[in-house]
């Protein structure tokens, strides 16, 4: 059976409801971090925010945002709570928001960017962390670059997609209907679309909803598309039982987008991975906050105390 692209795309929703309705959440309201333009060699360029930590030598930890969000949408809550220990830096995954443009997206690609991000910046061994969509790209970036970094968070995530029939048509169906698609990159209305979105974003706002709406609609739904059907090939299970950093694993335990048992079994396959259970559902980085930050902090603290104590045994 041939699924419509006009379908697919309505059956692909980003990590958040629309803003619109956050009116019915406790959505926190926070003062915005200031971001900037941050050029990668031979890769384009991709909106960054970097915020100090308490101290000059504060750990780094980079933050990688879920599908169809930009890094402040998907980690505005998290970013003040962190900034008291960390030196937090997130920036727009390709094809989000203010993220680099290029003709196809892979998540290998992804990861690269994540590597291009700590060179260009000069950062030593940060930590990665991802929520959803980000948690894949942190475990490519160990995979691709494992000397780059110090330590893994992973929220909200899997070791693969493609578990079961309704899975396995769905991804099946994406990949095709965005390979047919995806010439629509180099058109010259996606091209406008893109730049209509980025001009949205620095478009003037009062308040939290109204700045989350801005972001929410910077990703054309046809870019979550092709993300998802990229997401869809992933598989880490062969390589998990190697990661040789500190990592910790993020449960979202009311999760009914990612189940928290195939959170649980990542964490399995992962050696010496703590888990850390949020009491809340896939949206839970921001509509949830209250319940997901405290245990994300938890659990990025206790990477870099494993991290500090490694790096103090290979120094004596």
């Amino acid at each position: 059976m041939t699924i419509p692209v006009k379908k697919m795309f309505g059956a692909v929703r980003p990590l958040l409801p629309d803003p619109s309705t956050w009116d019915l959440f406790d959505v926190p309201d926070v003062d915005l971090p200031e971001g900037r333009w941050l050029k990668l060699r031979r890769r384009g360029q991709t909106w960054l925010t970097d915020i100090p930590g308490p101290t000059p030598d504060a750990p780094t930890i980079i933050l990688l945002h879920a599908v169809g969000c930009t890094g402040q949408l998907t980690w505005f809550p998290t970013i003040p709570e962190l900034s008291k220990h960390f030196r937090v830096i997130t920036f727009d995954q390709r094809w989000h928001g203010r993220g680099i443009m290029s003709d196809k997206f892979l998540i290998s690609d992804c990861a690269d960017d994540v590597g291009a991000v700590i060179d260009a910046l000069k950062l030593d061994k940060p930590i990665v962390a991802g929520y959803s969509m980000g948690s894949i790209v942190a475990q490519r970036v160990w995979r691709q670059s494992p000397d780059l970094i110090s330590g893994i968070v992973l929220a909200a995530s899997t070791a693969h997609f493609r578990t079961n029939g309704r899975e396995r048509v769905f991804h099946a169906g994406m990949e095709l209907s965005m390979r047919l698609s995806t010439t629509l990159s180099r058109s010259a209305t996606i091209n406008r679309a893109s730049v209509a979105a980025v001009d949205a974003i620095d478009a003037d706002s009062t308040d939290t909803v109204r700045w989350a709406m801005k972001q929410f609609r910077s990703t054309s739904a046809w870019a979550v598309g092709q993300a998802v059907a990229s997401l869809g090939r992933h598989h880490s299970s062969p390589w998990l039982n190697m990661v040789d950093v500190p990592t910790a694993v993020v449960v979202t335990a009311n999760d009914h987008v990612i189940p928290p048992e195939r959170q649980l079994e990542l964490a399995e396959l992962i050696p010496d991975a703590t888990v850390h259970k949020a009491e809340c559902g896939h949206a839970g980085c921001v509509l949830e906050y209250k319940e997901f930050v405290p245990v994300f902090v938890e659990a990025a603290l206790d990477v870099a105390a494993r991290a500090r104590d490694r790096q103090l045994a290979s120094a004596k």
